[in-house]
C-alpha cells in the first residue's frame, strides 16, 4: 500500500478511487482514509470529500473539525440535511446512514480518534463549537 502524504481535496479523491484506495487510504502519520459523499444540500449534487477515520465495529468514525474552524464544515452540514451517504473504504463502496455520537459514545470515539489524529484536540482547542464525532452505519 502506498502512503501519500502529500495528497488533498480532488487530488486525493480522484487517485483514491483509480486506485481502489492503493494510493491515499494511507495518509499522514499512518491515518487511514475513507471518502464520504454526501448529498449537498443545496444544490442536490454528489459531494466527495477524504477524511480520516477509524472503525468502531462495522461502523466508521469520521469527526468534523474543519481545523477548528468555528463553523462547522460543509460535509457534515450536508450529512445533518441528509444523513444517507456513500462512503469508500479502500475498494470497497457502501451506504451508509450518518448519526452525531453523544455522551459518552462521543468521549470514547473523542478518544480513539484522538488517538490516531493527536491534532483533534488542538482543533478543539481552538474554538468554542463542540467538534462533532460521526458514527457511520452500514444501511
Amino acid at each position: 500500500m502506498t502512503e501519500a502524504t502529500d495528497l488533498f481535496g480532488e487530488e486525493h479523491v480522484r487517485r483514491y478511487r483509480d486506485t481502489g484506495g492503493e494510493i491515499g487510504y494511507v495518509w499522514r502519520e499512518g491515518s487511514t482514509i475513507l471518502l464520504l459523499t454526501t448529498r449537498g444540500r443545496r444544490s442536490g449534487e454528489p459531494r466527495t470529500t477524504p477524511l480520516i477515520f477509524d472503525s468502531d465495529g462495522d461502523n466508521a468514525v469520521i469527526v468534523a473539525s474543519k481545523g477548528g474552524a468555528p463553523a462547522h464544515p460543509g460535509w457534515y452540514l450536508n450529512l445533518l440535511a441528509d444523513p444517507d451517504a456513500e462512503v469508500q473504504i479502500r475498494d470497497a463502496v457502501r451506504p451508509v446512514r450518518a448519526r452525531t455520537a453523544e455522551g459518552e459514545e462521543r468521549e470514547r470515539l473523542w478518544s480513539v480518534m484522538t488517538a490516531m489524529w493527536p491534532s483533534y484536540d488542538t482543533y478543539q482547542a481552538k474554538t468554542d463549537r463542540q467538534i462533532p464525532v460521526v458514527v457511520l452505519e452500514p444501511r
